[in-house]
């Protein structure tokens, strides 16, 4: 199967899959972040859309625990930044229908989390095809380390995501049951 194939056939089951309420569990992956990743400050999430994996109680709780917090923005030549922001600033819709921060001040997120339309056992992901957030990390990796992490369900995964060069891989994986690193 090609990328188009197989984003229409897994999208088609994550939104079959969303019914069932699965959702990543708030404590644990703290507890992964803390035991795993150390002295990061920033963490870069999304607004989740189209029956993606739910980041948002992730990004408030660390909120309240003092990290700051970015959402991406898509700028007019498919490029990406992500925006300081908080759960109480207001957002606007984009031209994809996702909600986007008004601010403009900049944050490069230490953590990155990253949604995806299907992924494989090696940590590669299947995007939208827009190549938005291989673009970003390239970019950012040229200015810091980041640790990039991919949420999706279970029912998201296949056996061998086909790559090209400029697909990006991810340093985790995790699903409402697993962690894959």
């Amino acid at each position: 199967m090609n990328k188009f194939e197989i984003r229409k056939k897994i999208l088609k089951i994550r939104k079959k899959n969303f019914k069932k309420n699965f959702q990543i569990n708030l404590n644990k992956f703290i507890y992964f972040l803390e035991t795993n990743i150390k002295n990061f400050k920033t963490l870069g999430g999304y607004y989740p859309s189209n029956y993606e994996i739910d980041d948002l109680e992730i990004l408030n709780s660390l909120e309240q625990k003092g990290f700051e917090i970015s959402l991406p923005i898509i700028k007019k030549d498919n490029q990406m930044n992500f925006i300081k922001w908080s759960n109480n600033d207001p957002l606007n819709i984009n031209k994809f229908g996702i909600p986007e921060p008004i601010s403009s001040k900049i944050l490069y997120p230490d953590i990155l989390l990253v949604p995806l339309v299907a992924y494989d056992g090696n940590l590669n992901r299947l995007g939208y095809g827009g190549g938005f957030y291989d673009r970003y990390i390239e970019k950012i990796e040229k200015i810091k380390k980041v640790i990039k992490i991919g949420l999706a369900f279970s029912c998201q995964k296949i056996l061998s995501v086909p790559i090209s060069k400029y697909d990006k891989k991810l340093d985790f994986i995790i699903t409402e049951n697993k962690i894959l690193k």
